[in-house]
């Protein structure tokens, strides 16, 4: 790089370094995620007081340091200063911004990865609020896919059946489907009754290793990505050779399979349209009225346990979306709207 070098990037992490300095973390077109000194951002006056800010897009010019590199100008290209003034919105931000340091990389480039969280935090900041939760689990399906995490939605991760709602026979909409984090998608759950039983397991873990089942509006989940949709070769976690019951320890601590009603399937398949929400938008649909958000819960908290499962690590800002987004308001989950189905 030499002495200094040029980049565009956007503030993922902001902490307090010294008595006036920022430590950000910025992940750059050309580099990747790069820590980076911000001097003097927190005195009053200080140019780079906003630009030192999160969720802001700089180009930067930046000193290579022996530990950490220090910006020596910033011009800001873009910022989302609707994300801020909202909590649900900023919540949802964080949240993206967890799931991109889980898959970003150093010293090499992330422009398609940076490219799409700007292009979701820019949805986030212009939809109507009330939107933001679908928004929230749209983007975070597309990052997963981005990341070799697509799920598998549309066939069955163990036999390979189709799953189509057209298909379903009314007790098959609300008991023979579920979504597994292990398995890595849809699944029939006679298909898994039969694979468990088929498969052999040592005394011990059989003693341990269990599925817990969890109803729609109390599990965690998984996503996807614009770029790896409907390719041919994306390489997607359900395709990739995974045991049914791959560590007994982590199926013992958490929900990893999670029945699904009619409504809730139908919203998770959608998920890998490029522009679903924005096409919700545009023809009014009821998907996006507060009566699915239970559904749209149940979608998040899916994509959340597939998340945490495949990166082994936590989302903490998760906790908030409970708060922002909170039970009490939505309906049962086990209801099917007869709008979309």
């Amino acid at each position: 790089m030499g002495g200094t070098y040029k980049t565009i990037g956007i503030n993922l992490k902001s902490t307090p370094l010294g008595e006036s300095d920022r430590l950000l973390t910025v992940l750059s077109n050309e580099f990747g995620l790069v820590r980076m000194v911000a001097p003097g951002a927190r005195k009053h006056k200080s140019s780079l007081g906003g630009r030192s800010s999160l969720f802001v897009v700089n180009e930067l010019l930046v000193a290579k340091g022996r530990t950490l590199d220090k910006i020596v100008q910033a011009e800001t290209l873009e910022s989302f200063p609707g994300i801020s003034q909202n909590l649900a919105k900023l919540t949802a931000a964080q949240y993206l911004a967890e799931l991109v340091l889980f898959q970003a990389l150093s010293d090499q480039s992330q422009a398609e990865l940076l490219c799409l969280f700007r292009e979701h935090l820019s949805r986030i900041e212009q939809f109507p609020a009330d939107y933001t939760l679908p928004s929230l689990t749209h983007a975070t399906f597309h990052l997963l896919a981005l990341a070799g995490l697509t799920p598998q939605l549309h066939t069955c991760g163990i036999s390979q059946r189709p799953i189509e709602l057209t298909r379903l026979e009314p007790w098959e909409q609300a008991h023979g489907v579920a979504f597994s984090a292990t398995v890595g998608g849809l699944i029939w759950l006679d298909e898994l009754a039969r694979s468990t039983a088929n498969l052999p397991i040592s005394k011990a873990a059989a003693s341990t290793a269990t599925y817990t089942v969890g109803t729609a509006s109390e599990t965690t989940g998984e996503t996807g990505s614009r770029s790896n949709l409907n390719q041919p070769g994306s390489r997607s976690a359900a395709s990739q050779p995974q045991p049914i019951l791959k560590s007994a320890q982590r199926a013992k601590n958490a929900d990893l399979l999670t029945p699904l009603d009619s409504t809730t399937l139908h919203l998770l398949q959608q998920l890998t349209q490029s522009h679903f929400i924005e096409v919700a938008i545009q023809t009014r649909s009821a998907v996006l009225d507060l009566d699915y958000r239970q559904n749209w819960l149940a979608i998040e908290r899916i994509l959340r346990q597939y998340a945490q499962y495949h990166f082994d690590r936590p989302i903490r800002s998760a906790a908030l979306i409970d708060v922002c987004f909170p039970l009490a308001d939505a309906p049962s989950p086990c209801v099917n709207h007869d709008a979309i189905v």
